[in-house]
Parts: structure tokens; sequence; C-alpha cells
């Protein structure tokens, strides 16, 4: 990000549940997380909120707001959260670190188009523990990626957050976390995660299948 220093904006903290911007709000900026996490939601017709993403440090937010020139979501932070702002309009011309950043924003926009792709799949075609699994399995990958331990971590949402993603019930998901215990494939300390067994989480997600990657 210090590389990147002249062609973004560093923005206050925000604090937990705080906004950093609403759902059909005009889009100007782009956002990359710092520190912290994050949650976007979007309103639907019936009056719920649909969870339709988190983002870890390191992750662009803002990428679906391109294409309206509105943002489709609310973005609220699960934890005090820094962010980084990058204005859309200083990433045109030909400096080579607009360029640079432009790049970073082509590879960002194509592992979300490919995480909304794997969503649906999974949301259609597998079952709850299947579903679990590889979102946790997704996580793991998201924070090897970013040079963290992807056996231990620290998740910021809550497991109604995590069960409004998958499209599962609280409960549901409380009861898989239990299973997995047991099974002894995960260990759990309120938000804190620990994946004892990798490759038997990723049998368990590739039951119906070839494991979902959503991050």
């Amino acid at each position: 990000m210090e590389q990147f220093e002249s062609l973004t904006r560093q923005s206050p903290p925000l604090h937990k549940r705080q906004v950093l911007f609403q759902q059909g709000a005009t889009f100007s900026s782009f956002f990359i997380v710092r520190s912290g996490s994050l949650k976007q939601s979007s309103r639907l017709p019936s009056g719920e909120d649909q969870v339709t993403q988190f983002f870890l440090p390191g992750e662009w937010v803002g990428l679906d707001g391109v294409g309206d020139q509105r943002y489709p979501g609310s973005v609220v932070a699960l934890e005090t959260t820094t962010v980084c702002e990058v204005p859309f309009k200083r990433l045109e011309g030909q400096h080579p670190l607009v360029i640079e950043m432009r790049n970073h924003l082509f590879h960002a926009m194509s592992r979300e188009m490919h995480h909304e792709r794997m969503l649906v799949r999974l949301l259609l075609r597998r079952t709850s523990d299947v579903r679990l699994a590889s979102f946790f399995l997704a996580m793991s990958a998201r924070f090897r990626r970013r040079g963290y331990s992807p056996y231990c971590f620290r998740l910021a949402m809550s497991r109604g957050d995590i069960g409004n993603y998958l499209g599962l019930a609280v409960e549901t998901v409380s009861r898989l976390l239990s299973r997995f215990q047991q099974q002894q494939l995960m260990d759990t300390r309120g938000r804190e995660f620990q994946i004892l067994d990798l490759e038997g989480l990723r049998r368990l997600a590739e039951g119906e299948g070839r494991q979902a990657s959503l991050g």
C-alpha cells in the first residue's frame, strides 16, 4: 500500500458496526482493507438482509458498484477496521503505478466473479455440512494467500452471519460446528477456529463434486 500511496486516501478507522457505505449510494471509489474485516449485505424486497460477502485484509471492496454506478449492498465493519480509499478517477492514465494498480484491480475482479459463480453452485447443489466445510476451506485459503496461518484464524463474523451467507439457520451452523469438533476436523473457541484435519475437511467439501472456493 505504501507503493500506491499517491493513488489512495487513508480513511479514518471504522468501529464495529460502523457503515463504510450504504446500499444504493453513488459509486465513486473502491476500498482496500488494511486491517480488520467487513461484511456486505443487501436488503431484499421482502425486507430481509442477505449477507453476500466478507472482506479480509488485502481485499478490495466495492467492485460490484462499477456497472450500475451504485453500490448494490451496504458494507459494515465487523470489528475495528482500517481501509484505504481508491477513487475511481485516479485509475485513469498510463503512469506505471496506475497501470500496476489497475492490474491488481483486474485480478480482484476476476476472483470476485469466480466467487459469485461458486457461491451460487454451493447454495443450489450442496448439503449443509458441505456448505460449511467449503466455507472454512475457502477462509483457510484466503488467509494462506495473505501470509497467515491456514490452520488457525479468528473470524469476526457471528454464527448468524455465516448462516445467513450460506443459507443456513444459526442453529444448523452451531450443530455442524459441534459435529466437526466430534469428528476432529476442527476445534472452535468462540470466534477462534483451528482446522485439525485439512484433508478430512476437504474430503467432506468434495462429497458432492469438486470443492467450491469462495475466496
